[in-house]
């Protein structure tokens, strides 16, 4: 403890002086950018194709952009959109590029004021006379839509509007918002607009009036998930930067690789493995990164991912979880919606929740399968009909302290349900 006192660096000391695994793990980031994206360059090469024409202050087509989570697509359109930017500095047309994360502005109201925000932010032109900085909330919507539009004729150019995870806006306020972006261009003189949609829900479409589609998806480009070779060449690269030389196991890129291809082909997933497994071994005081490393990440992520998703469910998901939980404990390892029901029932009883319909209890089994919180299959009973089995895939210790954690949940009374009376009422 005095030796610690004594030094400027204290505890800290010995983690920064250990460099025998990192060199620079913040390349394994999500956020990081690299300046090659392998295995992307035919859509890359596909969205400067359409975006080329605003390079002759001509407006391009909007643009659908599918694929899974980890495949590129944001990456892409950064890299593609940054270069845009870089050549109309070349070529003396005015092309400006505004990322929006529609899980964050979901609503029309934030679309709109956060696109005329960052053309106030970026138009070196504007004087402080017409600068108007509109606040994320407090104005009719009208009022931002026609700021909107003066700040884009005041700017002249081609503005392209990437709008990342666009299903979250549509799923929350409607395609309000694309039908008037969609139709801007018709109300503008000087300016042009172009918009990149993304999206990880190919089925979103479906909540878009067909009009809104039609001038939403004038070009679609689909990024496919990597095979295991593909995320391998992506983890190489990174890792050249990140790690000291030497302290990969040749065995753990491939893992890593190979466990994320299983996993939909997701890069990010790749990612998350390669940086937790060498986080692992470097907490561990190891001289390099092994596949041992590897399984325990695999184990920690799913471990996190799972308590973060079971924190989040609303009460009433959180219930019908809480039953499942008692039925296991009651020596049940598979169980049916049936005796889900029943147990949810008690449970809702007790805490005065509004008992849900069997049909929504089913809706929310299927939620809670689609999360991978559980696993569930129809089987057929012959002339008494279908029903669904469930199970937990692993230890459920986890699970039972996170949901208990709800304050609803750790209601004292729940501890005194009768274990006994259940078990008689599935007999």
């Amino acid at each position: 403890m005095s030796d610690d006192k004594n030094n400027p660096m204290g505890l800290f000391k010995k983690y920064l002086t250990n460099r025998r695994i990192f060199k620079n793990r913040e390349v394994l980031r999500h956020s990081y950018r690299p300046h090659i994206l392998p295995h992307r360059k035919p859509q890359i090469d596909e969205l400067a194709s359409i975006l080329a024409p605003a390079l002759n202050n001509e407006t391009p087509s909007n643009i659908l952009i599918y694929g899974k989570t980890g495949t590129g697509k944001t990456a892409s359109v950064r890299y593609v959109g940054l270069e845009l930017e870089n050549a109309s500095g070349v070529t003396g047309t005015r092309c400006r590029i505004v990322h929006l994360n529609c899980e964050v502005i979901d609503t029309q109201y934030r679309v709109l004021a956060q696109i005329a925000n960052c053309l106030e932010d970026h138009d070196e032109h504007a004087s402080d006379s017409t600068r108007i900085h509109i606040p994320m909330t407090g104005w009719p919507t009208d009022q931002v839509y026609m700021e909107l539009k003066k700040q884009l004729e005041n700017s002249g150019g081609v503005m392209v509007i990437v709008l990342d995870e666009i299903d979250k806006l549509v799923k929350k306020s409607g395609d309000d918002t694309l039908y008037n972006l969609t139709r801007i261009n018709s109300d503008l003189k000087r300016a042009k607009v172009s918009i990149i949609g993304i999206s990880n829900d190919l089925r979103f479409t479906d909540f878009l009036d067909p009009r809104v589609l039609s001038s939403l998806s004038e070009e679609e480009i689909v990024f496919p998930p990597y095979n295991a070779p593909q995320l391998c060449d992506i983890l190489q690269q990174r890792s050249e930067i990140a790690f000291v030389e030497g302290a990969l196991d040749e065995s753990v890129i491939p893992l890593c690789a190979a466990l994320a291809a299983q996993e939909h082909g997701d890069a990010r997933r790749a990612l998350d493995l390669l940086r937790v497994s060498g986080e692992l071994s470097d907490r561990e005081n190891s001289d390099m990164v092994t596949e041992r490393h590897v399984k325990m990440a695999q184990e920690k992520i799913e471990t996190d991912s799972m308590v973060e998703c079971v924190s989040t469910l609303p009460t009433q998901s959180k219930a019908v979880l809480y039953a499942m939980l008692i039925l296991e404990q009651m020596g049940k390892r598979i169980f049916t919606s049936g005796e889900v029901t029943m147990v949810y029932r008690e449970i809702a009883r007790i805490l005065d929740l509004d008992v849900l319909t069997h049909r929504r209890i089913t809706d929310l089994i299927s939620e809670l399968n689609m999360l991978g919180v559980i696993n569930t299959r129809v089987v057929s009973r012959g002339r008494y009909g279908r029903t669904k089995e469930m199970w937990f895939d692993a230890a459920t210790s986890k699970i039972d302290e996170v949901v208990s954690r709800d304050p609803r949940l750790s209601d004292q009374r729940l501890k005194e349900i009768d274990i006994n009376r259940l078990r008689a009422m599935f007999r």
